[in-house]
């Protein structure tokens, strides 16, 4: 019997101590757990539930990549869902006194937000949804702390049309975000530009239904503009109805879009989807973009792009210009355009220079697209004019090295389907063309392919056959320094 209490008081002091042990060795690892430091918190921002967070930045890539996924969680971590891992604070523009009833100016909130964002790193200045915020033209500017998101889930619009434009801000821009790193705009909402004001303006003449001519833009403002930025994401986002460029890029480096909707009327004025101006190392994918000018014009001083999963149309195609007006220099390099897909647009995949103009359009790869009832599928326009009265000049932009591969679809037989009008005195060199296969939509073809002054090879046969490249290379490049870039 005695053996007995003794082996029973035993063994319910090992419990006891087992008991002991594992509460020290879980309390120590939570003491432990690095804590999140605290940041600046005017107007009683938001600290984010596990749901309602964004999920964590991936870095922007500093060379164009397929878009980035959101790594795994660390086997490591006992705690991947804890709260302590989502942003520190989202910045909500209400708790900044914005309204968002479609009707207040909430201009002075977004502002305020932004100030404050912008000095905590990884922060999300949130425009919330089931809300209409209308603010005038704009400038965030940084720099700002790491990790900055803005993020629109309500809608944000300018005020409707030129007569309710503040006299005292620009007509040039609406929102522009200026000498910022590693910030992002996403969100499910939408940017509305309200634009239709603006291209009735009776200012430049355009393209109307029937041969009809239409007023347009004067001094119509980009919807939103980055300018002198690096490592940028936007993703996700709506943007429409601009009364001009929908997005543009200046002067930055390290720009990643995806997932972007971009559409107006096919017939708005000069509304490009996006414009990029000397801004290297950019990757579109997975977008779509529809409107009444280019979908993705590339202009001067732009290299590293890389378009793929992009669906364009109605619109005026993907154009790598205009380039070298008023005799300018411009130099664009490795531009890729993949797996894409062109449909009702006035072009497909253009190249438009100036003549009089300086410098080189090099390493260009068209590849897998598809065309859908589009006029010029393929064009080289080196005569770019805006009027009849642009004269012939000796020099002109250098276009080299230019693959089309398996471009196929259907084309509006109102126009030829491939057009290489390149300059008299530089001609277009090193042009690859392989498995062009284009059909008419309906009708027959009225003016076969066009070649001036053209060098290249044809790979395989193509359809319309061309026949009109010529091989090798020309005798003479005028003053190669030209040229360089």
């Amino acid at each position: 019997m005695d053996l007995a209490r003794e082996f029973l008081f035993v063994w319910i002091l090992s419990i006891l101590f087992l008991h002991h042990y594992s509460s020290n060795v879980n309390a120590r690892y939570h003491y432990h757990k690095k804590q999140k430091e605290k940041g600046y918190n005017k107007g009683s921002p938001v600290s984010p539930s596990p749901v309602d967070a964004p999920a964590p930045q991936d870095p922007v890539p500093s060379t164009p990549a397929d878009p980035p996924s959101n790594p795994p969680s660390i086997p490591s971590d006992p705690y991947p869902n804890d709260p302590g891992d989502t942003p520190d604070y989202i910045f909500d523009v209400t708790s900044f006194g914005a309204v968002g009833d479609g009707s207040s100016d909430d201009t002075a909130a977004f502002r305020e937000a932004w100030k404050a964002a912008c000095a905590v790193e990884s922060a999300t200045i949130l425009a919330p949804s089931d809300k209409v915020f209308i603010i005038t033209s704009t400038i965030f500017s940084g720099p700002c702390k790491p990790g900055l998101v803005f993020q629109v889930d309500g809608v944000l619009m300018p005020p409707d049309g030129p007569d309710r434009w503040p006299k005292a801000d620009s007509h040039m821009q609406w929102l522009v975000f200026y000498r910022l790193d590693d910030m992002k705009l996403t969100g499910n909402g939408i940017i509305e530009g309200n634009g239709e004001k603006w291209w009735e303006l009776p200012c430049k003449p355009h393209r109307g239904p029937k041969g009809s001519t239409l007023p347009g833009p004067c001094d119509s403002p980009t919807m939103i503009r980055f300018f002198m930025s690096s490592n940028l994401v936007v993703s996700g986002i709506r943007i429409q109805n601009s009364p001009q460029f929908h997005m543009k890029f200046d002067g930055c480096e390290g720009v990643l879009i995806e997932k972007l909707s971009i559409s107006a009327p096919k017939l708005s004025p000069n509304t490009d989807g996006i414009h990029f101006g000397n801004t290297k190392s950019v990757g579109i994918y997975n977008s779509m973009i529809s409107n009444g000018d280019d979908c993705i014009s590339i202009g001067p001083g732009c290299s590293n792009v890389d378009i793929e999963g992009v669906t364009c149309g109605p619109s005026h195609g993907i154009s790598i210009g205009s380039l070298g007006v008023h005799n300018s220099q411009a130099c664009v390099s490795n531009i890729t355009v993949r797996n894409a897909v062109i449909r009702e647009s006035d072009n497909g995949v253009r190249i438009k220079t100036w003549q009089g103009g300086k410098g080189s359009v090099s390493g260009i790869s068209f590849e897998n697209i598809q065309m859908e009832n589009v006029r010029n599928c393929i064009i080289v326009d080196q005569y770019y004019c805006l009027t009849k009265a642009c004269r012939n000049q000796t020099s002109a932009v250098y276009v080299t090295d230019v693959q089309y591969r398996n471009i196929k679809g259907t084309y509006d037989v109102r126009s030829p389907p491939i057009h290489f009008a390149c300059s008299d005195t530089v001609a277009c060199t090193n042009i690859t063309m392989a498995e062009v296969e284009l059909l008419p939509q309906e009708g027959k073809l009225l003016d076969g392919p066009f070649c001036w002054n053209a060098y290249g090879i044809e790979e395989t046969l193509t359809i319309p056959f061309i026949g009109c490249l010529k091989e090798g290379m020309p005798q003479t490049i005028t003053e190669a320094s030209q040229y360089s870039c």
